[in-house]
């Protein structure tokens, strides 16, 4: 029986496969559990609006993204850390520290997206890359600097 499958399967493969499996495992599990449809014009036609409506979200999302990195780029940041007499800062800059002060430039970025190996531990310039979509990733620029 040919089918499509409808959402990932570990050994069938991605959704919006088609491919030929035994009839008893798809109308017996595939089928019953909504892992695939059978293969016929209405079927074909519902994955391809499906996938068409996919493309297009994934497309706003890319040009959302690409907006968002236009204006980061021309952003940097500044963290004041309180210090010892020998530089060495107290604590920590963290990804949630810039998620905060880019929400203080108007930025709205979720702190998984912010790719730090560590938490930023000295005094200094930092390019912290930020991956707004797959495609999709801009530096910013964090200078970490002594407090008053």
């Amino acid at each position: 029986m040919e089918i499509i499958l409808q959402k990932d399967h570990p050994e069938l493969g991605t959704a919006g496969k088609k491919l030929t499996v035994k009839d008893g495992y798809a109308r017996n599990y595939l089928i019953p559990y909504g892992i695939a449809l059978q293969a016929d014009k209405s079927a074909l036609k519902a994955i391809n609006e499906r996938e068409k409506v996919e493309r297009m979200r994934l497309t706003k999302e890319k040009r959302h993204a690409e907006k968002l990195a236009q204006q980061m780029v021309k952003v940097s940041l500044t963290a004041k850390m309180p210090t010892s007499e020998e530089d060495k800062i107290f604590g920590s800059v963290t990804t949630q520290d810039i998620v905060d002060m880019l929400a203080e430039k108007g930025i709205q970025v979720d702190r998984r997206k912010i790719h730090l190996d560590e938490p930023l531990k000295a005094l200094g310039v930092y390019q912290v890359p930020v991956k707004l979509h797959p495609e999709v990733t801009v530096k910013v620029k964090v200078f970490v600097i002594k407090a008053d």
